[in-house]
């Protein structure tokens, strides 16, 4: 693909046939197929990510098709002159000393099962979170809406004789205001910061708990980390089809419940997050049997993880 002169038209845009039909760099691909998986894992419509981003939703399809934004390639172009990543080259945090080149080397082409393990035990050893809770007495519950988070997180509570909190109300709490009001007044980073900082005062309230997590949750490594450090987790896994079920019997109207890409949407939300659910350290599917059987599966689980009589 040819690169244009500095001051050519970079902003012209092709056809909507294009889009399919245009031969795509191998490169530009690659990106777009990055940006479809974040923004999916993220739970964000592309209209909602093109409005967040300021650039124009159009704009936004030629990236995530992988025919747009085509300067990236001078980058990369460069890059290989120079025999260096294109990490690097731009300045990624991971290539700004010596040790973090030589992390990095040694970490390449690793499978992911060591990379997990040397997570982990950088967790440990750094005390910042990454390593594995394996018997504390604080259960978290992570999934998406619908998977059972909040009525089997209260049966289990119940159960257990452990307090049941609902991060979501402890976020409030600390923000004085609901997640929505949070969001769309503040944004999407503020609403993160108080969900770090309201599972950090969860993890030093309670040395036993049963934790309801909000769904994108997986989506901050850093807040992702300190839940997998300090408690014994579980991915309350259901099928796409339950998950919209269950959310709409709970009365939630919302745009993209309401929207005919819905199933695509939660599909592709689902499939974003998937690999992130997989890091709890146990699974219950909830869509394989009923409530009772679900929850008699969830309690035995956990039982058996914390040492506990059946």
């Amino acid at each position: 693909m040819a690169i244009t002169e500095e001051g050519a038209d970079a902003t012209a845009l092709p056809a909507e046939d294009s889009l399919t039909q245009e031969p795509k760099n191998p490169f530009l691909a690659a990106l777009g197929e990055r940006v479809r998986a974040l923004r999916s894992r993220r739970g964000m419509t592309r209209k909602a990510t093109a409005v967040a981003a300021e650039v124009s939703e159009r704009h936004l399809a030629n990236l995530e098709y992988g025919v747009g934004n085509a300067s990236i390639l001078v980058l990369l172009q460069v890059a290989n002159a120079l025999q260096c990543s294109l990490g690097e080259l731009i300045g990624d945090v991971t290539t700004s000393s010596p040790e973090w080149l030589m992390i990095r080397e040694l970490l390449e082409q690793r499978d992911d099962a060591t990379l997990q393990r040397v997570r982990v035990a950088i967790g440990e050893m750094l005390g910042t979170g990454g390593g594995s809770a394996a018997r504390s007495s604080r259960v978290a519950l992570i999934g998406l809406r619908g998977a059972g988070k909040s009525t089997l997180g209260q049966m289990l509570a119940d159960d257990l004789g452990f307090p049941f909190v609902e991060l979501s109300r402890a976020i409030e709490k600390f923000a004085g205001c609901s997640v929505a009001e949070i969001q769309a007044l503040y944004g999407v980073n503020a609403y993160r910061r108080y969900e770090r900082r309201a599972l950090e005062e969860i993890v030093q309230t309670y040395p036993e708990a049963v934790i309801a997590t909000p769904g994108g949750l997986v989506s901050d490594a850093t807040t992702f980390n300190q839940l997998l450090a300090h408690c014994t987790t579980v991915w309350l896994k259901a099928d796409p089809e339950d998950h919209m079920r269950r959310v709409m019997a709970q009365g939630d109207l919302r745009p993209m419940a309401a929207s005919k890409e819905a199933m695509d949407d939660l599909k592709g939300i689902l499939a974003g997050r998937a690999a992130f659910y997989s890091k709890a350290q146990f699974k219950v599917d909830t869509s394989a049997q009923a409530l009772e059987p679900s929850f008699e599966l969830l309690r035995l689980t956990v039982r058996k993880a914390l040492n506990l009589p059946n």
